[in-house]
């Protein structure tokens, strides 16, 4: 009787034991779901960005031509296509432009952001609709843009020269014919467009700064250049850095709006790597080197990168 009573327990507690999964399928099923959620961003990176990127590496040692698309022929050829373009001073002149314009663009569309964020930071009669009106650069398609200013800036009809006739400014500055000006106006072409993107982020930002600490700034006598440069800056930096890297990446690259202004004229003095591509892939279809110039924007916008975690990482520690 005894016997029967204590055995009992003990056959229900190894059947216990037998039923309740093992620690270590429960860990392997625990990685696989964990591997399931993570399984299609990961296709999907390999798909449209890893292999897009490993195919132009390739393409750039290798001679590909229109006959390629029909003979699947493309040999390879070592590293000329990364000389001849590397020697062509054409390429030269595009790396000074893009660096000129990426860090001109950049500039203006922050300093304009940042100053139109803090005028809205404040509340005043009409603040959301002029908000609003601000941000029609920003809906507008960049090729729509660059067509309309084309037309602003003509030297004979353009709108804006027609006004500094008027005003006795004179009428007749080349903004896009002159190889002087061409790169300069291209360059306030691209800020018009980017300000309601820093305005709106650096705007968001602003409003995350809690007021009290504008008040006891107030209290202890500080100017509002000194609150600006004491609170506001410091706190804001996050979301500086984040306008930042986006608008460089966006600008490094940038095409359609040059070909729609400029086409990459005159005299090649609005050129750039983006267009450069352009340029060498589709137009004198020699798609190793236009690869070449891609895997130069792609290294440059790595090394950006590199640079902007790096900065991250060091500020969290």
């Amino acid at each position: 009787m005894t016997t029967s009573t204590v055995t009992a327990p003990a056959s229900a507690k190894t059947a216990r034991k037998a039923a309740a999964p093992d620690p270590a399928r429960r860990s392997l099923r625990r990685r696989l779901a964990q591997w399931g959620f993570v399984a299609p961003a990961v296709v999907f990176m390999l798909l449209f960005f890893g292999y897009p990127l490993v195919r132009n590496i390739v393409m750039s040692f290798q001679h590909y031509t229109p006959k390629t698309f029909f003979t699947g022929e493309a040999p390879f050829n070592g590293a000329d296509n990364w000389s001849s373009v590397f020697q062509d001073v054409l390429f030269g002149k595009a790396l000074w432009h893009t660096l000129v314009f990426t860090a001109g663009s950049l500039l203006g569309q922050f300093c304009i952001g940042l100053a139109l964020a803090v005028f809205f930071n404040r509340r005043f009669p009409l603040n959301g609709v002029l908000r609003s009106l601000i941000l029609l650069p920003w809906l507008v398609p960049m090729v729509v843009s660059g067509i309309v200013w084309r037309r602003i800036l003509d030297q004979d009809t353009g709108v804006l020269n027609t006004f500094l006739d008027t005003v006795g400014l004179g009428g007749q500055t080349p903004w896009l014919t002159s190889p002087d000006m061409a790169l300069l106006s291209v360059i306030l072409v691209n800020i018009w467009i980017g300000i309601p993107f820093n305005m709106v982020i650096l705007y968001g930002g602003l409003q995350e700064i809690p007021k009290e600490l504008y008040e006891a700034s107030a209290l202890d006598g500080a100017s509002a250049w000194r609150t600006f440069r004491s609170v506001t800056l410091p706190l804001l930096k996050p979301v500086i850095t984040v306008v930042l890297v986006l608008g460089f990446m966006s600008t490094v690259k940038i095409l359609d709006l040059i070909l729609a202004l400029t086409d990459g004229g005159p005299a090649d003095a609005t050129q750039t790597l983006g267009t450069l591509t352009y340029q060498n892939s589709f137009v004198e279809l020699d798609f190793g080197a236009g690869a070449v110039v891609g895997n130069v924007l792609i290294v440059i916008s790595a090394v950006f990168a590199v640079f902007y975690l790096r900065a991250n990482r060091t500020e969290g520690k």
